[in-house]
């Protein structure tokens, strides 16, 4: 029997065209999630697309019958109905004015009219669920969005391999050693431990470019960038990937001080100002975490990104040391940029070196928007903490940086890799661990 979906604000502000997932079943719009949405439309990030997006559907839809009577949304698939609720059946001790409390109320009227078909509320709010639950009516998350079932899911970009001493041998004297398809599934631009089978603490590590190409022995970098050397593994992995001049994206993830974003602006700072591989470096991070837009924060443009980009700017004060007054010059003559996210949607930047931090602040849309402005010779580093999203449209597994990851992690022209050490100080490691 075909059952009624309700969708709630949320869902819609995360996917627009979610109510098409739903094969043959009922859609409906409480009128008080029209209103909601209405709200939203002006706003220029992720969030506002959606709103937009779906109020133009929805005409769409209009245009082809009643959305009073329901209007069918395709072949094999169920009718869309907008419908308001009966105040009286909203539960005693729920107030009547509540936005959620009034999508529950039609929920309950559309059960109530249709006792024989059942009806499921569709909700990202885990408050709103939870409400649901006590009033034992059916409500679920949308995860059709998701790319991961669990932050421990999310690709890390490294793994372990046990071969022969043999291998061990060869890839220190050669560099590299050749693997087959049979010895496991590997990923492109992945690394690899090597370890001996017979004596675990025989390692090497190396890059995995593709089955047609020997594994690439990652040395340890001897000169430091920008005054910065790796302090583990993992930091030198990403060092790999930064400096590799084929490998256009680059994602990086790790909890806060195990320096992602201190490693990718020194190697960018490198490649920009020492090599000149790059006209500029352009740094760029959501204004999303404080729930506000910049427009509405007092002075210039710069001024009212300051706030907002302060960590990047700790961590130039840091490389550059004793470089500030070259520093300005730099940021004078445009050749280190830092940028607003609304401004680089719709830019076409080429010959660049680009950050992204905070990208875990993402929805998929916004990235893709973002990602696309890539231009000739321009290159792309992604970093953030999957596990500090300030997002309240997105989580772990549906946000942006997560689905970069996941859906680049068998290119060729991308590479990945999480940090998991701690590198800032030993108080910062503890409390991030316990806290």
């Amino acid at each position: 029997m075909k059952k009624f979906y309700v969708m709630d604000t949320n869902v819609l502000l995360t996917e627009a065209r979610s109510f098409l997932n739903y094969k043959n079943n009922d859609i409906v719009i409480p009128y008080k999630v029209l209103e909601e949405i209405d709200k939203h439309k002006k706003r220029q990030d992720g969030v506002g697309v959606n709103a937009r997006l779906t109020i133009r559907l929805l005409d769409e839809y209009r245009e082809k019958g009643s959305l009073h009577r329901g209007v069918r949304l395709g072949k094999g698939k169920g009718f869309l109905s907008v419908r308001g609720h009966k105040p009286e059946l909203i539960p005693d001790g729920f107030s009547k004015r509540d936005p959620d409390n009034q999508i529950i109320g039609t929920a309950i009227t559309l059960k109530k009219a249709f006792p024989n078909r059942r009806v499921i509320l569709v909700s990202r709010d885990i408050n709103m669920r939870v409400k649901c639950d006590g009033l034992e009516l059916p409500c679920e998350d949308y995860n059709a969005g998701q790319v991961i079932e669990s932050v421990d899911s999310l690709y890390n970009g490294f793994k372990k391999h046990l071969v022969d001493d043999q291998v061990i041998d060869q890839i220190y004297n050669d560099e590299e050693v050749i693997i087959d398809k049979e010895d496991g599934k590997f990923f492109a631009n992945q690394f690899v431990m090597l370890v001996s089978s017979h004596n675990e603490k025989r390692t090497a590590l190396a890059r995995f470019i593709s089955y047609n190409m020997p594994l690439k022995r990652v040395i340890e970098t001897k000169d430091s960038v920008w005054g910065l050397r790796p302090r583990n593994k993992e930091q030198q992995f990403a060092l790999d990937l930064l400096n590799d001049p084929t490998i256009p994206l680059v994602s990086i993830v790790g909890k806060a001080g195990c320096g992602k974003t201190l490693v990718a602006i020194a190697a960018g700072l490198h490649q920009v100002l020492d090599e000149a591989k790059y006209k500029k470096l352009v740094v760029s991070r959501p204004v999303q975490p404080m729930g506000k837009d910049i427009g509405f924060l007092p002075g210039t443009l710069e001024e009212k990104m300051k706030p907002w980009l302060m960590p990047i700017q700790d961590n130039m004060d840091f490389l550059m040391n004793d470089k500030k007054d070259s520093m300005a010059m730099f940021f004078e003559n445009g050749t280190i940029e830092i940028e607003a996210i609304t401004y680089i949607r719709g830019r076409s930047i080429a010959n660049a070196f680009i950050i992204i931090d905070e990208a875990q602040n993402l929805t998929a849309h916004e990235l893709k928007t973002i990602v696309t402005r890539a231009g000739e010779n321009a290159k792309i580093v992604l970093t953030g903490d999957i596990e500090q999203i300030d997002n309240m449209y997105i989580d772990a597994t549906t946000n942006g940086l997560s689905y970069a990851i996941e859906k680049f992690k068998d290119k060729d022209l991308a590479g990945h890799i999480t940090l998991t050490r701690g590198e800032r100080s030993k108080i910062a490691t503890l409390a991030a661990k316990i806290l």
